[in-house]
Protein backbone atom coordinates (compact mmCIF):
# COMPACT_ATOMS: atom_id res chain seq x y z
CA UNK A 1 0.00 0.00 0.00
CA UNK A 2 2.92 2.66 0.77
CA UNK A 3 5.18 0.93 -1.71
CA UNK A 4 7.38 3.98 -3.50
CA UNK A 5 7.90 5.67 0.04
CA UNK A 6 11.77 4.62 0.47
CA UNK A 7 12.47 5.52 -2.78
CA UNK A 8 11.25 9.65 -1.79
CA UNK A 9 13.27 9.47 1.50
CA UNK A 10 9.72 9.13 3.40
CA UNK A 11 9.47 6.87 6.41
CA UNK A 12 6.84 4.16 6.25
CA UNK A 13 5.09 1.42 8.44
CA UNK A 14 8.17 -1.02 7.75
CA UNK A 15 10.64 1.81 9.08
CA UNK A 16 7.96 2.58 12.67
CA UNK A 17 8.31 -1.12 13.02
CA UNK A 18 11.75 -1.18 12.74
CA UNK A 19 12.16 1.18 15.10
CA UNK A 20 9.92 0.18 17.77
CA UNK A 21 11.58 -3.16 17.70
CA UNK A 22 14.95 -1.99 18.83
CA UNK A 23 13.74 0.64 21.06
CA UNK A 24 13.88 0.88 24.69
CA UNK A 25 11.10 3.75 25.17
CA UNK A 26 8.18 3.30 22.38
CA UNK A 27 6.48 6.64 23.86
CA UNK A 28 9.54 8.62 22.94
CA UNK A 29 9.90 6.80 19.85
CA UNK A 30 6.44 7.12 18.51
CA UNK A 31 6.73 10.69 19.31
CA UNK A 32 9.93 11.47 17.28
CA UNK A 33 8.29 9.37 14.38
CA UNK A 34 5.30 11.90 14.41
CA UNK A 35 7.35 15.21 14.76
CA UNK A 36 9.65 13.73 11.83
CA UNK A 37 7.32 12.44 9.84
CA UNK A 38 4.12 15.23 10.32
CA UNK A 39 3.06 18.44 8.73
CA UNK A 40 6.22 20.59 9.16
CA UNK A 41 4.19 23.30 10.31
CA UNK A 42 5.95 24.93 13.83
CA UNK A 43 2.25 26.80 14.94
CA UNK A 44 0.78 23.46 14.36
CA UNK A 45 2.00 21.55 17.10
CA UNK A 46 0.91 24.07 19.68
CA UNK A 47 -2.63 23.95 18.20
CA UNK A 48 -2.78 20.26 18.13
CA UNK A 49 -3.80 19.34 21.69
CA UNK A 50 -7.17 21.65 20.99
CA UNK A 51 -8.16 18.70 18.56
CA UNK A 52 -7.40 16.36 20.99
CA UNK A 53 -9.61 17.91 23.34
CA UNK A 54 -12.73 17.93 21.04
CA UNK A 55 -12.15 14.37 20.71
CA UNK A 56 -10.56 14.39 16.80
CA UNK A 57 -8.14 11.48 15.80
CA UNK A 58 -4.77 12.55 14.68
CA UNK A 59 -5.40 9.98 11.42
CA UNK A 60 -8.97 12.11 10.38
CA UNK A 61 -7.02 15.86 10.59
CA UNK A 62 -4.43 14.68 8.80
CA UNK A 63 -6.40 12.54 6.20
CA UNK A 64 -8.72 16.29 5.75
CA UNK A 65 -5.23 18.17 5.32
CA UNK A 66 -4.00 15.34 2.47
CA UNK A 67 -7.73 15.34 0.74
CA UNK A 68 -7.29 19.40 0.56
CA UNK A 69 -3.94 19.43 -0.61
CA UNK A 70 -3.88 16.76 -3.10
CA UNK A 71 -7.16 18.41 -4.76
CA UNK A 72 -4.88 21.26 -4.69
CA UNK A 73 -2.35 20.45 -6.10
CA UNK A 74 -4.43 18.84 -9.04
CA UNK A 75 -6.17 21.47 -9.74
CA UNK A 76 -2.52 23.27 -10.27
CA UNK A 77 -1.82 20.53 -12.27
CA UNK A 78 -4.52 21.50 -14.97
CA UNK A 79 -3.81 25.24 -14.53
CA UNK A 80 0.21 24.90 -15.48
CA UNK A 81 -0.78 22.35 -18.69
CA UNK A 82 -3.68 24.64 -19.96
CA UNK A 83 -1.50 27.67 -19.83
CA UNK A 84 1.16 29.75 -21.69
CA UNK A 85 4.09 28.83 -19.89
CA UNK A 86 6.63 27.29 -22.54
CA UNK A 87 8.51 25.19 -19.62
CA UNK A 88 4.80 24.12 -18.74
CA UNK A 89 5.35 20.42 -19.65
CA UNK A 90 9.12 20.41 -18.27
CA UNK A 91 7.43 21.16 -15.20
CA UNK A 92 4.95 18.00 -15.48
CA UNK A 93 7.69 15.70 -16.32
CA UNK A 94 9.52 17.08 -13.26
CA UNK A 95 6.60 16.05 -10.99
CA UNK A 96 6.31 13.05 -12.98
CA UNK A 97 9.32 11.63 -12.16
CA UNK A 98 9.08 12.57 -8.32
CA UNK A 99 5.16 10.85 -8.00
CA UNK A 100 5.43 7.85 -10.18
CA UNK A 101 6.93 6.10 -7.93
CA UNK A 102 4.30 6.49 -5.58
CA UNK A 103 1.71 5.28 -8.76
CA UNK A 104 0.65 2.56 -6.27
CA UNK A 105 -0.60 4.08 -3.72
CA UNK A 106 -4.53 4.83 -3.88
CA UNK A 107 -4.40 7.92 -1.94
CA UNK A 108 -1.75 9.43 -4.28
CA UNK A 109 -2.74 7.70 -7.54
CA UNK A 110 -5.18 10.16 -8.57
CA UNK A 111 -2.13 12.81 -8.85
CA UNK A 112 -0.28 10.87 -10.88
CA UNK A 113 -2.84 10.68 -13.58
CA UNK A 114 -3.34 13.51 -13.62
CA UNK A 115 0.01 14.27 -14.62
CA UNK A 116 -0.22 11.56 -16.90
CA UNK A 117 -3.09 12.99 -18.67
CA UNK A 118 -1.52 15.94 -18.89
CA UNK A 119 1.35 15.47 -21.06
CA UNK A 120 0.90 15.38 -24.90
CA UNK A 121 3.64 12.67 -24.65
CA UNK A 122 4.31 11.14 -21.96
CA UNK A 123 7.94 8.97 -21.66
CA UNK A 124 7.96 5.31 -23.26
CA UNK A 125 9.14 4.38 -20.38
CA UNK A 126 6.20 5.55 -18.22
CA UNK A 127 3.58 4.15 -20.65
CA UNK A 128 5.03 1.14 -20.75
CA UNK A 129 5.14 0.33 -16.70
CA UNK A 130 1.20 1.61 -16.76
CA UNK A 131 0.52 -0.65 -19.90
CA UNK A 132 2.47 -3.95 -18.21
CA UNK A 133 0.12 -3.25 -15.26
CA UNK A 134 -3.81 -3.71 -15.85
CA UNK A 135 -5.02 -2.13 -12.68
CA UNK A 136 -3.11 1.17 -13.69
CA UNK A 137 -4.23 0.91 -17.62
CA UNK A 138 -7.44 -0.08 -16.32
CA UNK A 139 -7.60 3.08 -13.99
CA UNK A 140 -5.27 5.62 -16.65
CA UNK A 141 -7.33 8.73 -18.49
CA UNK A 142 -8.29 8.31 -22.59
CA UNK A 143 -5.61 10.58 -23.17
CA UNK A 144 -2.95 8.04 -21.99
CA UNK A 145 -4.82 4.85 -23.29
CA UNK A 146 -4.59 6.91 -27.00
CA UNK A 147 -0.57 7.25 -26.34
CA UNK A 148 -0.85 3.48 -25.98
CA UNK A 149 -2.99 2.46 -28.30
CA UNK A 150 -1.22 4.28 -31.09
CA UNK A 151 1.85 1.74 -30.90
CA UNK A 152 0.15 -0.95 -30.16
CA UNK A 153 -2.62 -2.23 -32.64
CA UNK A 154 -3.15 -5.52 -30.96
CA UNK A 155 -4.04 -3.73 -27.83
CA UNK A 156 -6.43 -1.29 -29.52
CA UNK A 157 -7.93 -3.91 -31.16
CA UNK A 158 -9.04 -5.73 -27.59
CA UNK A 159 -10.99 -2.24 -26.77
CA UNK A 160 -12.99 -1.86 -29.86
CA UNK A 161 -13.71 -5.25 -31.11
CA UNK A 162 -16.51 -5.56 -28.31
CA UNK A 163 -18.30 -2.60 -28.91
CA UNK A 164 -18.06 -3.02 -32.74
CA UNK A 165 -20.01 -6.40 -32.02
CA UNK A 166 -22.59 -4.30 -29.39
CA UNK A 167 -22.98 -1.95 -32.54
CA UNK A 168 -23.86 -5.16 -34.84
CA UNK A 169 -26.33 -6.44 -32.50
CA UNK A 170 -27.79 -3.58 -31.61
CA UNK A 171 -28.36 -3.05 -35.62
CA UNK A 172 -29.62 -6.40 -36.03
CA UNK A 173 -32.25 -6.36 -33.08
CA UNK A 174 -33.67 -3.43 -34.83
CA UNK A 175 -34.49 -5.27 -37.78
CA UNK A 176 -36.37 -7.97 -36.00
CA UNK A 177 -38.34 -5.53 -33.26
CA UNK A 178 -41.57 -6.52 -32.21
CA UNK A 179 -42.80 -3.40 -33.15
CA UNK A 180 -44.27 -2.98 -36.99
CA UNK A 181 -45.02 0.19 -37.87
CA UNK A 182 -44.05 1.87 -41.16
CA UNK A 183 -43.35 5.27 -39.19
CA UNK A 184 -41.29 4.14 -36.65
CA UNK A 185 -38.98 1.66 -38.72
CA UNK A 186 -35.53 0.93 -38.58
CA UNK A 187 -34.80 4.19 -41.31
CA UNK A 188 -36.72 6.61 -38.80
CA UNK A 189 -34.18 7.58 -36.70
CA UNK A 190 -32.22 10.72 -37.81
CA UNK A 191 -28.64 10.92 -38.62
CA UNK A 192 -27.98 12.99 -35.72
CA UNK A 193 -29.83 11.13 -33.61
CA UNK A 194 -28.09 7.73 -34.64
CA UNK A 195 -24.94 9.65 -33.60
CA UNK A 196 -26.03 9.90 -30.20
CA UNK A 197 -25.50 5.77 -29.99
CA UNK A 198 -23.09 4.42 -26.87
CA UNK A 199 -20.72 2.82 -29.31
CA UNK A 200 -20.54 6.06 -31.61
CA UNK A 201 -20.17 8.50 -28.73
CA UNK A 202 -17.48 5.59 -26.99
CA UNK A 203 -15.17 5.47 -30.44
CA UNK A 204 -15.21 9.37 -30.90
CA UNK A 205 -14.29 9.73 -27.42
CA UNK A 206 -11.26 7.12 -27.96
CA UNK A 207 -10.08 8.43 -30.84
CA UNK A 208 -10.16 11.85 -30.11
CA UNK A 209 -8.29 13.76 -32.36
CA UNK A 210 -6.03 10.81 -33.21
CA UNK A 211 -5.55 10.23 -36.97
CA UNK A 212 -3.31 7.03 -36.24
CA UNK A 213 -6.04 5.88 -34.01
CA UNK A 214 -9.21 6.94 -36.80
CA UNK A 215 -7.39 4.75 -39.35
CA UNK A 216 -6.78 1.91 -37.47
CA UNK A 217 -10.69 2.15 -36.30
CA UNK A 218 -11.73 2.44 -40.50
CA UNK A 219 -9.14 -0.34 -41.42
CA UNK A 220 -10.83 -2.52 -38.28
CA UNK A 221 -14.99 -1.78 -40.31
CA UNK A 222 -12.75 -2.68 -43.90
CA UNK A 223 -11.48 -6.08 -42.53
CA UNK A 224 -14.81 -7.58 -40.50
CA UNK A 225 -16.91 -5.75 -43.84
CA UNK A 226 -14.59 -8.07 -45.98
CA UNK A 227 -14.92 -10.96 -43.82
CA UNK A 228 -18.73 -11.10 -42.84
CA UNK A 229 -20.48 -8.93 -45.57
CA UNK A 230 -22.35 -7.12 -43.00
CA UNK A 231 -23.56 -3.80 -44.13
CA UNK A 232 -23.86 -2.26 -41.09
CA UNK A 233 -20.09 -1.24 -40.66
CA UNK A 234 -20.38 0.79 -44.08
CA UNK A 235 -23.21 2.62 -41.42
CA UNK A 236 -20.68 3.02 -38.77
CA UNK A 237 -17.83 4.06 -41.03
CA UNK A 238 -20.15 7.02 -41.94
CA UNK A 239 -21.44 7.61 -38.43
CA UNK A 240 -17.92 7.79 -36.62
CA UNK A 241 -16.60 10.14 -39.14
CA UNK A 242 -19.96 12.56 -38.91
CA UNK A 243 -19.80 12.40 -35.68
CA UNK A 244 -16.10 13.79 -35.52
CA UNK A 245 -17.41 16.18 -37.90
CA UNK A 246 -20.29 17.46 -35.44
CA UNK A 247 -17.59 17.78 -32.76
CA UNK A 248 -15.38 19.80 -35.54
CA UNK A 249 -11.96 17.76 -34.86
CA UNK A 250 -10.51 18.78 -38.07
CA UNK A 251 -6.98 17.00 -37.68
CA UNK A 252 -9.34 13.99 -39.04
CA UNK A 253 -11.65 15.43 -41.04
CA UNK A 254 -9.51 17.75 -43.32
CA UNK A 255 -7.36 14.58 -44.06
CA UNK A 256 -10.44 12.23 -44.70
CA UNK A 257 -10.85 12.63 -48.63
CA UNK A 258 -14.57 11.53 -47.88
CA UNK A 259 -15.47 13.78 -45.48
CA UNK A 260 -17.00 16.40 -47.76
CA UNK A 261 -18.96 13.71 -49.42
CA UNK A 262 -19.65 12.29 -46.43
CA UNK A 263 -21.30 15.13 -45.28
CA UNK A 264 -23.30 16.03 -48.65
CA UNK A 265 -24.69 12.63 -48.37
CA UNK A 266 -25.59 12.72 -44.59
CA UNK A 267 -27.66 15.98 -45.30
CA UNK A 268 -29.40 13.75 -48.29
CA UNK A 269 -30.30 10.81 -45.96
CA UNK A 270 -31.68 13.26 -42.98
CA UNK A 271 -34.07 14.33 -45.89
CA UNK A 272 -34.48 10.98 -47.29
CA UNK A 273 -34.34 12.62 -50.93
CA UNK A 274 -31.14 13.61 -52.72
CA UNK A 275 -32.15 16.96 -54.37
CA UNK A 276 -30.81 18.83 -57.30
CA UNK A 277 -28.20 21.19 -55.92
CA UNK A 278 -26.95 18.15 -53.81
CA UNK A 279 -26.78 15.77 -56.81
CA UNK A 280 -24.49 18.48 -58.59
CA UNK A 281 -22.24 18.31 -55.44
CA UNK A 282 -21.91 14.91 -54.70
CA UNK A 283 -21.44 14.25 -58.45
CA UNK A 284 -18.86 16.54 -58.68
CA UNK A 285 -17.11 15.01 -55.95
CA UNK A 286 -17.27 11.73 -57.51
CA UNK A 287 -16.02 13.64 -61.10
CA UNK A 288 -12.75 15.01 -59.14
CA UNK A 289 -11.59 11.97 -58.29
CA UNK A 290 -7.81 12.36 -59.93
CA UNK A 291 -5.49 9.77 -61.32
CA UNK A 292 -3.54 8.52 -58.80
CA UNK A 293 -5.85 8.90 -56.04
CA UNK A 294 -8.79 6.35 -56.98
CA UNK A 295 -8.10 4.61 -53.77
CA UNK A 296 -10.56 7.09 -52.08
CA UNK A 297 -13.43 5.12 -54.18
CA UNK A 298 -12.82 2.40 -52.05
CA UNK A 299 -14.19 4.83 -49.07
CA UNK A 300 -16.64 6.13 -51.02
CA UNK A 301 -18.28 2.96 -52.39
CA UNK A 302 -18.65 1.99 -48.32
CA UNK A 303 -20.03 5.09 -47.66
CA UNK A 304 -22.68 4.60 -50.53
CA UNK A 305 -23.08 0.95 -49.39
CA UNK A 306 -24.49 2.22 -45.81
CA UNK A 307 -28.35 1.08 -45.73
CA UNK A 308 -29.20 4.25 -45.10
CA UNK A 309 -27.51 5.87 -48.33
CA UNK A 310 -28.86 3.31 -50.42
CA UNK A 311 -32.36 3.53 -48.70
CA UNK A 312 -32.08 7.04 -49.54
CA UNK A 313 -31.16 7.15 -52.89
CA UNK A 314 -33.25 4.18 -54.03
CA UNK A 315 -36.49 6.50 -52.58
CA UNK A 316 -34.99 9.58 -54.83
CA UNK A 317 -34.91 6.73 -57.53
CA UNK A 318 -38.35 5.86 -57.15
CA UNK A 319 -39.34 9.14 -56.67
CA UNK A 320 -37.75 10.50 -60.20
CA UNK A 321 -39.54 7.83 -62.09
CA UNK A 322 -43.06 9.14 -61.25
CA UNK A 323 -41.55 12.35 -62.49
CA UNK A 324 -40.18 10.94 -65.49
CA UNK A 325 -43.81 9.73 -65.68
CA UNK A 326 -45.75 12.96 -65.31
CA UNK A 327 -43.17 14.36 -67.91
CA UNK A 328 -43.50 11.91 -70.11
CA UNK A 329 -39.82 11.46 -70.09
CA UNK A 330 -37.51 8.72 -70.79
CA UNK A 331 -34.94 7.81 -67.92
CA UNK A 332 -32.10 7.91 -70.03
CA UNK A 333 -32.77 11.19 -70.68
CA UNK A 334 -33.03 12.73 -66.69
CA UNK A 335 -28.94 13.18 -65.38
CA UNK A 336 -30.52 13.33 -62.06
CA UNK A 337 -32.01 9.52 -62.52
CA UNK A 338 -28.39 8.59 -63.92
CA UNK A 339 -26.49 9.63 -60.77
CA UNK A 340 -28.52 7.84 -58.32
CA UNK A 341 -27.64 4.87 -60.48
CA UNK A 342 -24.20 5.08 -60.51
CA UNK A 343 -24.13 5.64 -56.95
CA UNK A 344 -26.20 2.90 -56.21
CA UNK A 345 -24.04 1.13 -58.61
CA UNK A 346 -20.80 2.16 -56.69
CA UNK A 347 -22.56 1.44 -53.36
CA UNK A 348 -23.13 -2.07 -53.95
CA UNK A 349 -20.06 -2.96 -55.71
CA UNK A 350 -18.17 -1.75 -52.35
CA UNK A 351 -17.46 -5.69 -51.64
CA UNK A 352 -15.98 -6.41 -54.50
CA UNK A 353 -13.80 -3.44 -55.00
CA UNK A 354 -12.33 -3.27 -51.28
CA UNK A 355 -11.72 -7.13 -52.01
CA UNK A 356 -10.33 -6.93 -55.36
CA UNK A 357 -8.62 -3.80 -54.51
CA UNK A 358 -9.00 -2.57 -57.96
CA UNK A 359 -10.48 0.68 -57.40
CA UNK A 360 -12.32 1.73 -60.53
CA UNK A 361 -16.10 2.63 -60.42
CA UNK A 362 -18.17 -0.30 -61.88
CA UNK A 363 -20.15 0.11 -64.86
CA UNK A 364 -23.95 0.35 -64.91
CA UNK A 365 -25.17 -1.58 -67.51
CA UNK A 366 -26.89 0.27 -69.99
CA UNK A 367 -29.56 -2.58 -70.45
CA UNK A 368 -30.62 -1.56 -67.05
CA UNK A 369 -31.61 1.73 -68.26
CA UNK A 370 -32.86 0.80 -71.93
CA UNK A 371 -34.41 -1.89 -70.89
CA UNK A 372 -35.34 -2.57 -67.15
CA UNK A 373 -36.54 0.78 -65.96
CA UNK A 374 -39.15 1.78 -69.24
CA UNK A 375 -40.33 -1.79 -68.40
CA UNK A 376 -40.49 -0.32 -64.53
CA UNK A 377 -42.35 2.37 -65.56
CA UNK A 378 -44.88 0.59 -67.80
CA UNK A 379 -45.58 -1.56 -64.64
CA UNK A 380 -46.46 2.25 -62.31
CA UNK A 381 -48.51 3.04 -65.69
CA UNK A 382 -50.44 0.43 -64.89
CA UNK A 383 -50.77 0.75 -61.76
CA UNK A 384 -51.72 4.65 -62.04
CA UNK A 385 -54.14 3.59 -64.64
CA UNK A 386 -56.19 1.08 -62.78
CA UNK A 387 -55.85 3.58 -59.09
CA UNK A 388 -57.44 6.56 -61.77
CA UNK A 389 -60.17 3.97 -63.07
CA UNK A 390 -61.61 3.09 -59.84
CA UNK A 391 -62.16 6.60 -58.90
CA UNK A 392 -64.33 7.54 -62.09
CA UNK A 393 -68.59 7.20 -61.91
CA UNK A 394 -69.91 3.63 -62.56
CA UNK A 395 -71.08 4.74 -66.15
CA UNK A 396 -67.36 5.59 -66.97
CA UNK A 397 -65.75 2.63 -66.08
CA UNK A 398 -64.43 0.45 -68.39
CA UNK A 399 -64.11 -3.75 -68.13
CA UNK A 400 -60.40 -2.97 -67.66
CA UNK A 401 -59.11 -5.63 -65.27
CA UNK A 402 -55.85 -5.21 -63.46
CA UNK A 403 -52.70 -7.19 -65.62
CA UNK A 404 -51.42 -10.27 -63.79
CA UNK A 405 -47.92 -10.64 -65.48
CA UNK A 406 -44.99 -8.63 -65.30
CA UNK A 407 -43.16 -7.69 -68.38
CA UNK A 408 -40.03 -10.46 -68.95
CA UNK A 409 -37.58 -7.20 -69.13
CA UNK A 410 -39.15 -6.46 -65.29
CA UNK A 411 -38.51 -9.97 -64.11
CA UNK A 412 -35.28 -11.04 -65.97
CA UNK A 413 -33.38 -8.14 -64.43
CA UNK A 414 -34.74 -8.83 -60.90
CA UNK A 415 -33.17 -11.85 -61.12
CA UNK A 416 -29.98 -10.79 -62.93
CA UNK A 417 -28.83 -7.21 -61.84
CA UNK A 418 -28.56 -5.88 -58.33
CA UNK A 419 -29.60 -2.28 -58.78
CA UNK A 420 -32.89 -3.29 -61.01
CA UNK A 421 -33.20 -5.88 -58.05
CA UNK A 422 -33.24 -2.61 -55.62
CA UNK A 423 -35.10 -0.56 -57.58
CA UNK A 424 -37.85 -3.84 -57.79
CA UNK A 425 -37.74 -4.45 -53.80
CA UNK A 426 -38.78 -0.51 -53.45
CA UNK A 427 -40.94 -0.57 -55.90
CA UNK A 428 -42.89 -3.42 -54.06
CA UNK A 429 -42.59 -1.35 -50.51
CA UNK A 430 -43.96 1.96 -52.79
CA UNK A 431 -47.23 -0.02 -53.68
CA UNK A 432 -47.52 -1.35 -50.32
CA UNK A 433 -47.38 2.00 -49.16
CA UNK A 434 -50.28 2.85 -51.42
CA UNK A 435 -52.21 0.13 -50.45
CA UNK A 436 -52.12 -0.91 -53.85
CA UNK A 437 -52.98 -4.95 -52.96
CA UNK A 438 -53.80 -5.51 -56.86
CA UNK A 439 -50.32 -4.66 -57.48
CA UNK A 440 -48.86 -6.30 -54.71
CA UNK A 441 -50.08 -10.01 -55.17
CA UNK A 442 -48.66 -9.02 -58.93
CA UNK A 443 -45.52 -8.68 -57.86
CA UNK A 444 -44.66 -11.06 -55.17
CA UNK A 445 -44.87 -13.73 -56.59
CA UNK A 446 -41.44 -12.10 -58.98
CA UNK A 447 -39.88 -11.75 -55.65
CA UNK A 448 -39.23 -15.07 -54.77
CA UNK A 449 -36.24 -15.34 -56.95
CA UNK A 450 -34.46 -12.11 -56.84
CA UNK A 451 -30.59 -11.34 -57.81
CA UNK A 452 -28.46 -13.18 -54.84
CA UNK A 453 -31.81 -13.00 -52.78
CA UNK A 454 -32.32 -9.86 -51.93
CA UNK A 455 -35.76 -9.73 -51.04
CA UNK A 456 -35.01 -12.19 -47.94
CA UNK A 457 -32.58 -10.18 -46.56
CA UNK A 458 -33.37 -8.65 -43.02
CA UNK A 459 -33.57 -4.99 -44.22
CA UNK A 460 -36.40 -5.46 -47.07
CA UNK A 461 -38.33 -8.01 -45.00
CA UNK A 462 -37.78 -5.66 -41.70
CA UNK A 463 -39.64 -2.75 -44.25
CA UNK A 464 -42.37 -5.00 -46.06
CA UNK A 465 -43.63 -6.50 -43.15
CA UNK A 466 -44.07 -2.78 -41.45
CA UNK A 467 -45.31 -1.22 -44.84
CA UNK A 468 -47.69 -5.23 -44.85
CA UNK A 469 -49.80 -3.67 -41.72
CA UNK A 470 -51.08 -0.71 -44.07
CA UNK A 471 -53.21 -3.63 -45.98
CA UNK A 472 -54.04 -5.36 -42.58
CA UNK A 473 -57.65 -5.75 -43.29
CA UNK A 474 -56.99 -7.64 -46.92
CA UNK A 475 -55.29 -10.11 -44.73
CA UNK A 476 -59.24 -11.22 -43.53
CA UNK A 477 -59.33 -13.08 -47.25
CA UNK A 478 -57.95 -16.30 -48.63
CA UNK A 479 -56.84 -14.96 -51.57
CA UNK A 480 -54.19 -11.40 -50.45
CA UNK A 481 -53.20 -14.09 -47.69
CA UNK A 482 -52.51 -16.49 -49.82
CA UNK A 483 -50.14 -14.24 -51.57
CA UNK A 484 -48.37 -12.82 -49.07
CA UNK A 485 -47.35 -16.33 -47.03
CA UNK A 486 -47.65 -19.17 -49.45
CA UNK A 487 -46.75 -17.01 -52.64
CA UNK A 488 -43.52 -15.23 -50.93
CA UNK A 489 -43.19 -15.67 -47.70
CA UNK A 490 -43.10 -19.38 -46.48
CA UNK A 491 -40.91 -19.86 -49.90
CA UNK A 492 -37.71 -19.59 -48.17
CA UNK A 493 -38.54 -19.86 -44.43
CA UNK A 494 -37.33 -23.35 -44.04
CA UNK A 495 -33.73 -22.57 -45.46
CA UNK A 496 -33.60 -19.39 -44.65
CA UNK A 497 -34.04 -18.88 -40.26
CA UNK A 498 -34.40 -15.08 -40.91
CA UNK A 499 -37.47 -15.76 -43.11
CA UNK A 500 -38.75 -17.87 -40.51
CA UNK A 501 -38.45 -14.83 -37.92
CA UNK A 502 -40.35 -12.49 -40.15
CA UNK A 503 -42.80 -14.62 -40.38
CA UNK A 504 -43.99 -15.04 -37.14
CA UNK A 505 -43.12 -11.34 -36.55
CA UNK A 506 -45.86 -10.47 -38.67
CA UNK A 507 -48.15 -13.47 -37.84
CA UNK A 508 -47.81 -11.68 -34.14
CA UNK A 509 -48.69 -8.95 -35.59
CA UNK A 510 -51.88 -9.34 -37.27
CA UNK A 511 -52.59 -12.71 -36.24
CA UNK A 512 -56.66 -10.72 -35.00
CA UNK A 513 -56.99 -9.88 -39.06
CA UNK A 514 -56.03 -13.44 -40.61
CA UNK A 515 -58.43 -16.05 -41.23
CA UNK A 516 -58.62 -18.67 -38.80
CA UNK A 517 -58.35 -21.21 -41.05
CA UNK A 518 -55.44 -19.41 -42.39
CA UNK A 519 -53.53 -18.87 -38.62
CA UNK A 520 -53.85 -22.36 -38.29
CA UNK A 521 -52.30 -23.62 -40.90
CA UNK A 522 -49.60 -20.97 -40.16
CA UNK A 523 -48.82 -21.94 -37.18
CA UNK A 524 -48.36 -25.79 -38.02
CA UNK A 525 -46.20 -24.72 -41.37
CA UNK A 526 -44.52 -22.19 -38.58
CA UNK A 527 -43.67 -24.77 -35.61
CA UNK A 528 -39.40 -24.52 -34.67
CA UNK A 529 -37.71 -27.80 -35.07
CA UNK A 530 -35.65 -28.78 -32.48
CA UNK A 531 -32.43 -26.87 -34.54
CA UNK A 532 -34.34 -23.77 -34.74
CA UNK A 533 -32.69 -20.74 -32.97
CA UNK A 534 -33.82 -19.14 -29.19
CA UNK A 535 -35.11 -15.99 -30.93
CA UNK A 536 -37.56 -18.62 -33.15
CA UNK A 537 -38.65 -20.54 -30.54
CA UNK A 538 -39.42 -17.37 -28.22
CA UNK A 539 -41.67 -15.54 -31.24
CA UNK A 540 -43.56 -18.82 -32.04
CA UNK A 541 -43.87 -19.60 -27.43
CA UNK A 542 -45.08 -15.59 -27.88
CA UNK A 543 -47.61 -16.48 -31.00
CA UNK A 544 -49.16 -19.48 -29.32
CA UNK A 545 -49.52 -17.80 -26.24
CA UNK A 546 -51.70 -14.56 -27.90
CA UNK A 547 -53.73 -16.66 -29.89
CA UNK A 548 -54.63 -18.86 -26.80
CA UNK A 549 -55.50 -15.90 -24.52
CA UNK A 550 -57.47 -14.83 -27.55
CA UNK A 551 -59.70 -18.36 -27.42
CA UNK A 552 -60.15 -17.85 -24.05
CA UNK A 553 -61.32 -13.70 -24.18
CA UNK A 554 -62.92 -13.42 -27.96
CA UNK A 555 -62.68 -9.54 -28.71
CA UNK A 556 -66.62 -8.40 -28.43
CA UNK A 557 -68.05 -8.04 -31.87
CA UNK A 558 -68.53 -4.54 -31.56
CA UNK A 559 -65.13 -3.61 -30.94
CA UNK A 560 -62.26 -3.84 -33.67
CA UNK A 561 -59.38 -5.80 -32.33
CA UNK A 562 -56.28 -2.70 -31.74
CA UNK A 563 -53.24 -3.29 -33.65
CA UNK A 564 -51.60 -0.50 -32.78
CA UNK A 565 -51.15 1.01 -36.36
CA UNK A 566 -50.36 4.65 -36.80
CA UNK A 567 -53.31 6.21 -39.28
CA UNK A 568 -51.77 6.70 -42.86
CA UNK A 569 -53.42 9.81 -44.79
CA UNK A 570 -54.28 7.79 -48.59
CA UNK A 571 -54.39 10.50 -51.44
CA UNK A 572 -57.10 11.13 -52.96
CA UNK A 573 -56.31 13.16 -55.87
CA UNK A 574 -56.02 11.56 -59.36
CA UNK A 575 -52.99 13.16 -59.89
CA UNK A 576 -49.14 10.83 -60.17
CA UNK A 577 -48.40 9.82 -56.39
CA UNK A 578 -45.27 11.40 -56.00
CA UNK A 579 -44.76 9.87 -51.24
CA UNK A 580 -41.64 8.90 -51.10
CA UNK A 581 -41.65 5.47 -49.46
Amino acid sequence: MFAGLPELGISNGEDLKETLTNCTEPLKAIDQFQTENGILLPTLQSALPFLDLHGTPRLEFHQSVFDELRDKLMERVATIAEGKDEDRYGKLKELLEKSFPLVKMPSIQPVVMQVLKHLPKVPEKKLKLVMADKELYKVCAVEVKRQIWQENQALFGDEVSPLLKQYIVAKEAALFSSDLSILHNFFSPSPKARRQGEVVLKLTQMIGKNVKLYDMVLQFLRTLFLRTRNVHYCTLRAELLMSLHDLDISEICSVDSCHKFTWCLDACIREKFVDAKRARELQGFLDGVKKGQEEVLGDLSMILCDPFASNTLVLSTVRNLQELLSQDALPRDSPDLMLLLRMLSLGQGAWDMIDSQVFKEPRLELEVVTRFLPAMLSVLVDDYTFTVEQKLPSEEKTSLSYPTALPDNFNKYLHENRVACEMGLYYALHIAKQRNKNALQRLLPALVETYNDMAFGDIFLHLLTAHLTLLSDEFGTEEFCSAVFDGFLLTAFSSKENVHRHNLRLLLHLHQKVLPSSVETLVKTLEPSKQSSDQVKELFTKLTEKLEALKKSPPHPDEAPSLGLHPVKVPTTASTPTTSL
